[in-house]
């Protein structure tokens, strides 16, 4: 009878693994080298291993001995480690470790007990930090790249919660300045318009449907009351109107895409509360301003910027970059001394002046961090397709979600690193079978979902006390190892991903987990039903095989969750067959 899984040490993996190195240090250090660098990783080849190291190539040169021989003696040092059955030595010198079936199968028992929890790890303390991400300006409908940045900032939010930090996720927008006043004057050229006037949308006003939707409620709310009104105050209105609507519009297609924010924050509320005219002052006090043209300029060379900038323009109003200084300060009074901004790369060439000026207030370099992510477009067919009925000029991120569904959108957003370019393959995203990378996932969890339906159907116990005492050494199919050793790596693919800002090995790792985890489904003596194959007779390995498939559908939903996408009970496709 296995110990209950609340017994077994969480850390066990880790242990092993350090337990395997130390021997390693031992042994090198006995052949005169001390400060021995080496790699202990997970083999490509399922008969290298369960670990491998080249710690025999590695001291070749400093040995002036020939890797195999190298390794041969540092096998005959190791002796009896606890937990490893063999080590062989394979190629030119690596060593390979098998771990026994006790050992491989204690992860089973230690995702049980971890259930949601587990790939959790506490690398932020408790700290905080701010993910500022999408800070769509409300000009408009949220484009693909909005939906991209969505998406990134969303799920490397997520990662940093999993990770023990406290993560605050704000939203920054411009409710002001041109591009503004360019809407507000194709609102009122619309508005005119609906009156009968013949009146033009300015050459660089905003010409999509949804500008005639912000016009008709204008109408509605204050019927021809602004009828040839070319005042401030009318024009005014129209502003306060349509930024209202836009980005009600945007908040409610980042909710059903699925991302909530903390804080929205308007770019108002720093002239308001003179944000603005503070940092000029505070920067006019470093000595690192001066006077040129009728302009105020920032010697921004001075912390690595290509050249100086203007802060102030010679008509007195500040360049795009002062706000962005003045809204990081008070980041940064409000707590957050780490910040991830999560932007377009069109936004590259501000990052050093933003920075510059944030250093020259004395904040640290390097402060905000930056996440910047190329564009997105849609291709069906290997040709790029936009399909906006509103925007016009480009496809809208509710039209997309509308096409494929969040999730489907969400995972194809993540799936590649933030600096390449994504093209969005949408007969892909329409596919419904395992070809469709999040359909993969989704319906490997479901498929462990209806074992545990089957069990029941036949009543057989696999509830959380039967699994925690399942014989998990009776798992000793090759297949069944290579599912258990991966369950074991979501930890260290999560830290990675965390501390890389990179979501997309999330969606690697889920893959290949789902692969793996697909493969063993269908293994077995050939049934109708794939999971009779799984679920035998005996009931020794039938508890333990169950326990195998709860710690995937618990590692399979950890990982999908942590990606803001849903892990199904049961799945349907449009045409016949289930998954």
């Amino acid at each position: 009878m296995r110990p209950r899984a609340a017994t077994v040490k969480g850390a066990a993996d880790a242990m092993l693994t350090e337990r395997i190195s130390d021997a390693l240090r031992e042994a090198t250090a006995a052949l005169g080298v001390h400060d021995a660098r080496f790699r202990l990783d997970r083999p490509r080849e399922t008969g290298h291993g369960d670990l491998a190291t080249n710690v025999a190539m590695a001291l070749a040169s400093r040995l002036r001995r020939p890797p195999r021989e190298i390794a041969q003696e540092l096998k005959n040092r190791l002796g009896g480690i606890d937990g490893v059955e063999r080590i062989e030595i394979a190629g030119p010198g690596f060593l390979n470790f098998f771990l026994g079936a006790a050992a491989v199968g204690d992860a089973v028992h230690r995702v049980l007990a971890a259930a949601g929890d587990f790939g959790r790890n506490d690398d932020g303390q408790g700290r905080s930090v701010m993910v500022e991400f999408v800070s769509a300006n409300p000009t408009g409908p949220l484009h693909l790249g909005h939906g991209r940045q969505a998406a990134l900032g969303d799920a490397i939010a997520r990662l940093l919660a999993w990770s023990g930090w406290r993560v605050h996720r704000e939203f920054y927008f411009n409710d002001a300045g041109g591009q503004i006043l360019r809407l507000a004057r194709s609102v009122r050229a619309r508005y005119q318009q609906l009156l009968g006037h013949d009146e033009p949308v300015p050459e660089d006003g905003y010409q999509g449907e949804y500008v005639l939707e912000i016009a008709a409620g204008l109408l509605d709310r204050f019927g021809r009351g602004f009828e040839h009104d070319l005042s401030a105050g009318a024009l005014e209105e129209m502003r306060q109107l349509a930024v209202r609507i836009l980005r009600a519009g945007q908040e409610e297609d980042l909710a059903a895409f699925n991302v909530h924010f903390d804080e929205y924050y308007p770019e108002t509320r720093l002239y308001s509360e003179g944000r603005v005219k503070e940092t000029i002052r505070a920067l006019d006090g470093t000595g690192l301003t001066y006077r040129k043209d009728g302009a105020a300029w920032l010697r921004t060379s001075r912390f690595g910027d290509q050249k100086d900038r203007v802060m102030v323009k010679s008509d007195g109003s500040p360049t795009y970059f002062l706000p962005d200084v003045a809204y990081h300060m008070t980041k940064w009074e409000r707590g957050f001394q780490h910040v991830i901004n999560v932007q377009g790369s069109d936004h590259h060439s501000t990052v050093d002046r933003v920075r510059a000026g944030l250093q020259a207030l004395d904040r640290p370099p390097g402060y905000p961090e930056y996440v910047l992510h190329q564009m997105v477009t849609v291709e069906r067919g290997g040709q790029e397709v936009r399909f906006s009925k509103r925007a016009g000029s480009y496809t809208t991120l509710a039209e997309l979600v509308a096409e494929v569904g969040a999730d489907v959108a969400r995972y194809f957003f993540l799936m590649r690193r933030p600096e390449a370019h994504l093209a969005f393959d949408l007969d892909l995203a329409l596919d419904q079978s395992d070809r469709n990378p999040v359909y993969k996932v989704q319906y490997a969890h479901a498929r462990l979902c209806r074992l545990f339906k089957l069990a029941g159907d036949r009543g057989w116990d696999a509830g959380p006390e039967a699994l925690a005492d399942a014989d998990t050494e009776l798992l000793a199919d090759p297949v069944e190892r290579e599912v258990v050793k991966q369950l074991a790596e979501f930890p260290g693919f999560l830290r990675r991903a965390a501390t890389g800002r990179a979501p997309h090995l999330i969606c690697d790792y889920l893959e290949k987990t789902a692969g793996l985890v697909n493969s063993w489904y269908q293994s077995g003596h050939p049934t109708r039903d794939p999971a009779l194959s799984t679920l035998v007779a005996d009931p020794a390995l039938r508890t333990a095989r169950m326990a195998l498939a709860g710690a995937a559908r618990t590692v399979l939903k950890n990982g999908l969750a942590v990606l803001g996408i849903n892990a199904p009970d049961r799945m349907v496709r449009d045409v016949a067959g289930s998954p």
